[in-house]
């Protein structure tokens, strides 16, 4: 299990977040909901240790996460930044090095390369490319990490269709893998169509968690009655 306890960053007297803790367990995808300056990306970058919180912990399993957690914790970012002097395949080799991914990969990245249109890219270098085609790079970097915890920022900005679809189908894949997915977006049918868990910030503070079977419990039909009620 996935620990997240009394998560605080502030920026000078702004709290981005405030006092947030909660699980996530394996094999489930949380959706990471709120309004524009709720915390949502503060907290998957604080999470995946690009950002130092102010006070707060994480644990996986039992044992605190230290500084270097990339391969328990991957994040995909919303903002795709590449190296304009690599190559998609470059990329992926210093991906695949740096996180000390095993022997092997290469027959699983050729694979996600093709599900997500990447063939013809390949050899193209990172300054190159369009928004999309940078962000469908980071997503097949960061699956070649295999980390148990996937962070995923905004994943569908930028994204054909298509590679929309894959995304959303590579989530599901790995909740029946047993992994952890925490999703952050601002497309609530999408986070009703592969959530399992809903966590709603706002102004950096959890004002629901639960369930998205359990809605009717806590007086909303749908995901987005919830969150409106909650966000008001």
């Amino acid at each position: 299990m996935l620990i997240v306890e009394a998560l605080t960053k502030r920026f000078q007297d702004t709290y981005a977040v405030d006092d947030l803790s909660f699980e996530a367990r394996p094999g489930e995808i949380v959706a990471l909901l709120g309004p524009n300056g709720a915390g949502k990306s503060t907290t998957l970058l604080c999470m995946s240790g690009l950002i130092r919180p102010d006070s707060g912990s994480f644990s996986w399993n039992g044992a605190l996460l230290g500084a270097r957690r990339a391969r328990t914790l991957a994040l995909i970012p919303e903002t795709p930044v590449l190296y304009e002097a690599l190559t998609v395949w470059e990329h992926l080799v210093f991906t695949t090095q740096s996180c000390n991914v095993a022997a092997g990969w290469q027959q699983c990245a050729e694979v996600l390369l093709e599900r997500f249109a990447l063939v013809d890219y390949r050899d193209k270098l990172g300054g190159e490319l369009s928004k999309g085609m940078k962000q469908k790079t980071l997503i097949v970097a960061t699956l070649l990490v295999d980390a148990p915890v996937l962070l995923v920022d905004e994943p569908m900005i930028g994204l054909d269709p298509a590679a929309q679809r894959e995304l959303r189908e590579e989530l599901l894949r790995l909740r029946s893998d047993g992994k952890v997915v925490i999703v952050s977006t601002h497309m609530l049918d999408i986070a009703e169509s592969i959530g399992d868990r809903a966590l709603i910030l706002k102004r950096g503070r959890c004002v629901f968690c639960g369930s998205l079977r359990d809605l009717p419990a806590h007086g909303a039909e749908s995901l987005e009655g919830a969150f409106l009620r909650v966000t008001a």
